[in-house]
């Protein structure tokens, strides 16, 4: 079976060089385009130069150029580069894993839109684990949904531009639809003074930005005499990468369709 071809977005940034690593570490997956924006001082650039080795892919501006020979292409950039992306993605007929945060409702419909054409997978995060909290996160509102305030807490990088996480609000989402509600109605994202008590049905967000934080998020259950806590701990981006790489492989063999990583990783119900 010949190798399933990678194009990869933000190539010369974190993320970026965290994929590529794992695309040339792949056994079945081959480089074949890498990305950034004009601007970037790495254009022209071997994609693969920061490892002391040569892919013979170069770091391109031009999105046609970038994915002319891909299948799947990976992003992890701002909302306005992937839409531009994916643009470039239905007239080429590449797929694409989409792992950019900060979507609105609008950005996230044209995607469900450009999804009618190739495959797509959407996910705020791409860490299996992550993913994995997620249904716990169901199972665990579910049951205690009466009786307990609910609360998410997230930490990351001091680079990082939107707040809270994609990864919070979909907790959040998921933790909602659990317990009958919609975020969008009982969120509360900030307090300051006095703010009277507690009201029992709202889900509650706090946002730590630092350092080089990969990413911590807990989401917490505290009832009277007790509390439970689930928590992702993220240490490397390598867990994303890897995430991503399944995603890239669950689209090889599907042409059309929105998917999450519940359904790469056949959580989905």
């Amino acid at each position: 079976m010949s190798a399933l071809r990678i194009a990869v977005a933000g190539a010369s940034g974190r993320m970026g060089h965290m994929l590529i690593e794992a695309v040339r570490a792949s056994s079945d997956l081959q480089l074949c385009g890498a990305l950034d924006i004009p601007s970037s001082p790495a254009i022209g650039q071997d994609a693969s130069a920061f490892l002391g080795a040569a892919s013979g892919v170069s770091i391109t501006s031009d999105l046609h150029a970038g994915l002319a020979h891909a299948q799947v292409l990976i992003d992890f950039t701002r909302p306005e580069g992937t839409l531009a992306h994916l643009a470039a993605c239905r007239e080429l007929g590449v797929k694409a894993v989409i792992g950019t945060t900060g979507l609105n409702d609008e950005q996230k419909a044209q995607i469900a839109e450009f999804a009618k054409h190739n495959a797509i997978v959407l996910a705020p995060n791409m860490s299996v684990g992550v993913n994995v909290v997620l249904k716990l996160l169901d199972v665990a509102a579910r049951a205690l949904k009466e009786g307990y305030d609910i609360e998410i807490i997230e930490a990351h990088h001091r680079h990082k531009v939107d707040a809270p996480s994609g990864t919070a609000l979909k907790m959040g989402e998921v933790v909602a639809a659990a317990v009958g509600r919609d975020l969008k109605d009982c969120a509360v994202y900030a307090r300051e003074g006095v703010t009277g008590e507690r009201d029992p049905s709202s889900i509650g967000f706090a946002t730590v930005r630092g350092g080089d934080i990969v990413g911590d998020h807990t989401v917490l259950f505290a009832g009277t005499g007790e509390r439970v806590e689930i928590r992702h701990q993220a240490t490397s981006r390598a867990n994303f990468a890897q995430g991503s790489l399944r995603a890239a492989r669950f689209l090889a063999d599907r042409a059309t369709g929105l998917f999450g990583m519940d359904a790469v990783l056949g959580l989905a119900s």
